[in-house]
């Protein structure tokens, strides 16, 4: 979306991404599979840039790190982002404590898509785990059988020889 195609007062837009996008993604994002992708973000002007305000929403099927079950995840993530053209954007001293620059527009256009994808991928946990589930590490009957029992044993018979 370029620049100049946002009103003054601003505008909001929602996007569903189609299946033919969310299947693209899925390999970027190491998912099994991504059913749907949406956004709803409100755009404003202010100076020579814009500001994206929203929500990234998405269901995402993944893999059970602990059972290997599959399992599918909610996702819903914040947008609050600043852009400004490349060639009056603001620099790293211009900008508030704690407040990051804005990002360049390229060409003065903004991709919608693009940035939700972005926190689409920003989103989504990298260790999913089944409702309930906890690692639990094995526990031997046997105490003696040691990971180094052997190792012991000939320590003991070397020494006393």
């Amino acid at each position: 979306m370029a620049l100049e195609d946002i009103p003054e007062t601003g505008m909001h837009l929602e996007i569903d991404a189609p299946e033919s996008t969310r299947s693209e993604i899925v390999p970027l994002a190491g998912v099994r599979e991504l059913p749907r992708l949406s956004a709803a973000f409100h755009l404003s002007r202010g100076g020579a840039g814009v500001r994206v305000t929203g929500q990234v929403s998405a269901r995402v099927g993944q893999t059970c790190v602990v059972t290997l079950e599959p399992i599918e995840n909610g996702l819903e993530e914040q947008v609050d982002l600043m852009f400004s053209l490349a060639s009056t954007g603001a620099s790293q001293t211009d900008t508030k404590d704690g407040d990051e620059p804005p990002e360049p527009l390229v060409d003065g256009k903004l991709d919608l898509g693009a940035i939700a994808t972005e926190f689409l991928l920003l989103g989504i946990d990298p260790y999913p785990r089944k409702a309930g589930v906890e690692f639990a590490p094995v526990i031997a009957d046997d105490v003696s059988a040691k990971p180094f029992a052997a190792l012991e044993a000939l320590k003991k018979r070397l020494g006393s020889g």
